[in-house]
C-alpha cells in the first residue's frame, strides 16, 4: 500500500512523529471507522480521521441538514441545508481528503443492520444524541468484538471514553462496559436533549476532537487509552476530570450471568 507523492506531503507532519511514522500512516490508510451519527460530535471526528488519512469511512445518520445544525456541526454548510447529513459530510470530506473512501448509510441504525455494519468496520465511535442508539451500538460492539469510543455533551459540558468491555483489565476482571456506566435507560424527559436545553457549538469541536484522538490512539496502538477512565470536560471552569470506570459484575453484557446474547431486545427501542 505505497504512498503516492501527493500523499507523502499531506501526511508529512504525521510521519515525523515517532509513535506515527511511515508504518503509522500504512496502518491509518488501511483502517475502517465507522462514526454513529453526521451531527455535533460526529462532525469533528470524520473531518480530523479525513485528515488524518483514515482509508474507509462509514458514517450511518438517517437525518437532513437543518439551519439550527450549523451552529456546531462544522462539516455541513449552508448550501446543504435539507439534504442527508451522509450526503453532506461525504462532500466535504472529499474536499478534506479525497484519498479517503466514505460510505454513507442514510438509514437508522436498528437491531436488524446494527451487527452487520459494526463487524464491517474496524473501530467505531459513537457520536448519537439518543440512550437507546447508545446502548445498541455498544451492545453490538460488545457482539462484534469491536473497541467503541463514546462520547457525549450537553450544554456546557462533555465526557468520552472506549469501551473494550470484551477484553480484561489488570485485575483480571473484564473491563467495564456502557452499561456500567449507565445501567438503564433514564425515564423521558430527565435528561434534556440539545434542542430542549441548548448547547455551546464549540463544546461539541473540543469532545469530538478528543475523541478522533482516541480512535486514532487505538488503531495506531499508541498511548494510555481510555478503556476503563471516563474523561469529563467542563467549558464553563474549563475543568477536565478523570474518574475510573469499573466492570459491573452484575451488567446483563458481560456480567458474571450475562442476559444480553444478540440484539433482539433492542427491536422495540430501534
Amino acid at each position: 500500500m505505497a504512498f503516492s507523492d501527493e500523499e507523502l506531503e499531506r501526511y508529512a507532519r504525521h510521519i515525523l512523529l515517532k509513535e506515527v511514522g511511515g508504518a503509522g500512516q500504512q496502518k491509518l490508510k488501511g483502517a475502517k471507522v465507522l462514526v454513529i451519527g453526521a451531527g455535533g460530535l460526529g462532525a469533528p471526528v470524520l473531518m480530523y480521521l479525513a485528515a488524518a488519512g483514515v482509508g474507509t469511512l462509514g458514517v450511518i445518520d438517517d437525518d437532513e441538514v437543518s439551519l439550527s445544525n450549523l451552529q456546531r456541526q462544522i462539516i455541513h454548510t449552508t448550501s446543504s441545508v435539507g439534504r442527508p447529513k451522509t450526503e453532506s459530510a461525504k462532500r466535504t470530506l472529499a474536499e478534506i481528503n479525497p484519498h479517503v473512501e466514505v460510505n454513507c448509510y442514510h438509514h437508522r441504525l436498528t437491531a436488524r443492520n446494527a451487527l452487520e455494519l459494526v463487524s464491517a468496520y474496524d473501530i467505531v465511535a459513537d457520536g448519537s444524541d439518543n440512550f437507546a442508539t447508545r446502548f445498541l451500538v455498544s451492545d453490538a460492539c460488545f457482539l462484534a468484538r469491536r473497541p467503541l469510543v463514546s462520547a457525549a455533551v450537553g450544554q456546557f459540558d462533555g465526557h468520552l471514553t472506549t469501551f473494550k468491555p470484551y477484553e480484561t483489565g489488570e485485575d483480571g476482571n473484564p473491563l467495564p462496559t456502557y452499561r456500567c456506566l449507565h445501567p438503564e435507560t433514564p425515564p423521558p424527559g430527565t435528561v434534556p436533549t440539545c434542542e430542549e436545553a441548548g448547547i455551546l457549538g464549540a463544546l461539541t469541536g473540543i469532545i469530538g476532537s478528543m475523541q478522533a484522538i482516541e480512535v486514532i490512539k487505538e488503531l495506531l496502538g499508541i498511548g494510555e487509552g481510555l478503556a476503563g477512565r471516563l474523561v469529563m470536560y467542563d467549558a464553563l471552569s474549563a475543568s477536565i476530570y478523570e474518574t475510573r470506570l469499573s466492570w459491573a459484575p452484575d451488567n446483563p453484557l458481560n456480567g458474571r450471568n450475562p442476559t444480553i446474547h444478540d440484539l433482539s431486545g433492542h427491536d422495540r427501542a430501534a
